[in-house]
């Protein structure tokens, strides 16, 4: 009785070992083709949340996780080779590049939206418009009085998103330093960074002294958006879908998704719908603006 048993069980056990890491393969396997991580820049996570829940209601087979942190976050991630695809409001640095080769991961671009930033004050005040040139010296420090661009005798409270953020590196770029390479002019020492676009949303919201900037997709309607002059004398604009295709507003910009390589497989897959027709349909939803010549439906 007992050999009979014993007989069994190392059959068993012999047919679980046989088996066992083979099914377990197929596991990891099925796994890693249809899992995607998704990681970057906050601008864009409300975004991709949008295109993965859209996504994955018509692919039931692939799940896509969607995490913020910054754009310098998800290109670090994919560095580390630890996403599928890091979001990116900013292009990827000659040093990110040099830092991912070294680790073996060769960074494709790919433009996956177009963005306007909007320079936002609390509905209090009075201040309508500024040209590019008052917005770097309010926050380079040089003015610091509401009243030096007609508005009330207010001292100007700045908030800017942490340096981590690729809106930061951009407005930092394109308005304190006006595009040009050569120009150091950095954020005022007293800027509040704050880590997240809801954060500035919620203090210009309650602070009538502050000014701030964040993606147009953002920005609230109880909360009033500047109109920005390129230079003095010039026409103000405010930013939209069309003022950021005709090119009339100020500061626009392209957003990015960065994979190791060109993508392959799933992540490919996931990529051309994000560039159909379907998925930049959402993009106008939350705010956006379509990255140009988009792809037709797969």
């Amino acid at each position: 009785m007992n050999r009979t048993i014993l007989s069994i069980l190392l059959s068993v056990f012999l047919f679980l070992t046989a088996c066992g890491p083979t099914s377990s393969a197929e596991t990891a396997s099925d796994s890693q083709a249809t899992y995607i991580e998704n990681k970057g820049s906050d601008t864009i996570v409300n975004l991709a949340l949008a295109w993965a829940e859209r996504y994955q209601g018509a692919h039931p087979d692939v799940r896509i996780s969607v995490t913020g942190g910054g754009s310098g976050t998800g290109i670090a991630a994919l560095i580390n080779k630890t996403v599928d695809l890091a979001n990116a409001s900013r292009q990827i640095k000659a040093e990110e590049v040099d830092e991912a080769k070294a680790n073996g991961v060769e960074p494709v671009e790919h433009i996956i939206a177009r963005d306007a930033i909007a320079v936002i004050v609390n509905p209090e005040n009075p201040v309508n418009e500024l040209t590019l040139q008052q917005i770097s010296d309010i926050y380079s420090g040089k003015l610091t009085n509401w009243s030096e661009v007609g508005g009330e005798d207010r001292p100007i409270v700045r908030l800017s998103r942490e340096t981590n953020s690729g809106t930061h590196v951009y407005f930092l770029e394109t308005v304190l330093r006006l595009g040009n390479s050569k120009d150091k002019t950095l954020f005022s020492t007293n800027t509040l960074l704050l880590p997240s676009s809801e954060g500035i949303i919620a203090e210009v919201r309650q602070n009538p002294n502050a000014i701030g900037y964040d993606g147009l997709g953002y920005v609230p309607k109880d909360l009033k958006t500047i109109a920005i002059a390129k230079e003095a004398g010039g026409a103000y604009v405010l930013p939209s879908i069309a003022t950021v295709n005709d090119k009339t507003y100020a500061i626009a910009r392209d957003l990015y998704m960065y994979t190791n390589g060109e993508a392959t497989g799933i992540v490919k897959e996931y990529l051309d719908w994000i560039l159909s027709p379907e998925a930049q349909e959402i993009v106008v939803e939350l705010g956006f603006v379509p990255a140009l010549n988009p792809n037709p439906i797969p």
